[in-house]
């Protein structure tokens, strides 16, 4: 599909279907055995080309067969684009060190939410909408969690970053056929174009993809987005509502200055493998019967909340007092409005938005904010575009209120 082969284990690589060509041809074929094997693997790309591979979100694919949510396992092997390289077993101990690294790293509440986003990993949908974040100062472990990610996904995972999936047009296009892409350590510059991230994160229907020497064509995406980090994700221009919502922002908990690192905690947690998929399981039933609908615990409610105002000035303006006044019957033009939020930046040393910027977000906020954009308000006499609803506060100064109220 596309330009990559599947085989009964899911995604097969180009280079081992090559290896196995040539071994077969090594007996008949004394020279260019390359070259034939190269034209073998053409003749295969057109032969078996597939529109789309089906995508069973009721079922996960095991390497020892198939476990559905509704009926359990079974030891059956179907076609399928994703299968896990790590066998079912309902009889895998407690996964003992990973429950305990967890307990080190996370709050009760929100491990949950972890392992509802582990669990929604192992299947190919994009119904949830949402990416996970990790945030931290820095030595926590977080890593750890990519680490039992590739253990559980294997080939059907990759490492990237936000900044080239968002900018390299190439980026997109290694993300079909993935289950999940990680971001390790994502870097604290703002993100100038968001576009790509909320649609591969919302992904619904086949989008264009292009890889490097290779017409674009169509394709479909349902990986999942991962990422570790020391802040909050932020952009450059978009900090609409449909940016923040994309996100599940989770702080890890400090890491306490007495404790000793174990140098060997990635072999415990690979040994445990099988029963960390048991758990996930169990995350994904749960997020199943939620309708792919997170449980988002108070305190990482809280978090995002907090995040955002610190990355959208234009919220936490709206959150001050003293530099304006709803009241149903005032006018205020755009212009007064913006001069009170330069005043807020300026006494909170907050770098504010431009003049065009605040426009336009204003605009798209009005409703939410109780306000009503005119493009005709009229003031002592002058006309400009602006609000009802409320007023500038420094824009009063020995003026009789009932003035400013407008025509």
């Amino acid at each position: 599909m596309g330009c990559t082969f599947y085989d009964i284990d899911g995604v097969m690589s180009e280079d081992r279907l090559k290896k196995e060509i040539v071994d077969d041809l090594k007996p008949y074929v004394r020279t260019n055995i390359i070259r034939k094997a190269n034209q073998i693997i053409e003749l295969m790309r057109c032969e078996a080309l597939c529109d789309e591979l089906p995508k069973h979100t009721d079922r996960v694919h095991f390497k020892n067969g198939t476990f559905f949510l509704d009926k359990g396992f079974v030891p059956d092997k179907e076609f399928c684009a994703n299968r896990l390289p790590v066998d079912y077993n309902a009889d895998a101990p407690e996964p003992k060190a990973w429950l305990r690294f967890l307990d080190e790293l996370l709050y009760p509440e929100d491990i949950v939410t972890l392992q509802e986003f582990m669990g929604y990993m192992l299947i190919p949908t994009t119904k949830a909408q949402v990416m996970l974040m990790l945030i931290g100062s820095g030595g926590e472990g977080k890593s750890r969690v990519g680490f039992m990610c590739k253990n559980l996904l294997g080939c059907n995972m990759n490492i990237c970053t936000l900044n080239k999936l968002s900018t390299d047009k190439f980026c997109p296009a290694d993300q079909e056929g993935m289950l999940l892409m990680i971001d390790d350590d994502m870097k604290m510059d703002a993100l100038t174009d968001t576009g790509m991230l909320k649609s591969i994160v919302t992904m619904e229907s086949k989008m264009d993809l292009e890889r490097k020497g290779k017409q674009s064509y169509q394709g479909y995406l349902y990986v999942r987005i991962m990422v570790f980090g020391n802040g909050a994700l932020n952009a450059l221009y978009d900090k609409s509502d449909g940016f923040y919502r994309r996100q599940i922002c989770m702080k890890v908990k400090e890491k306490p200055a007495d404790r000793v690192d174990d140098r060997n905690l990635s072999e415990k947690l690979a040994l445990e493998t099988e029963g960390v998929a048991l758990w996930c399981l169990d995350g994904l039933k749960r997020l199943v019967a939620n309708g792919f609908h997170f449980t988002i615990s108070d305190r990482t409610k809280r978090n995002q909340a907090e995040m955002r105002r610190e990355e959208d000035s234009i919220m936490d303006f709206f959150e001050s007092s003293g530099y304006f006044t709803f009241d149903s019957e005032a006018l205020c033009t755009t212009k007064d409005l913006y001069d009170a939020y330069k005043m807020w930046g300026e006494d909170n040393a907050v770098k504010v938005r431009s003049e065009s910027s605040f426009s336009k977000e204003m605009k798209q906020r009005a409703d939410k904010l109780g306000i009503a954009y005119m493009k005709n308000v009229s003031i002592d006499g002058k006309t400009a575009r602006g609000y009802k609803g409320l007023y500038a506060n420094h824009t009063l100064k020995d003026v009789p209120f009932e003035i400013r109220k407008g025509a």
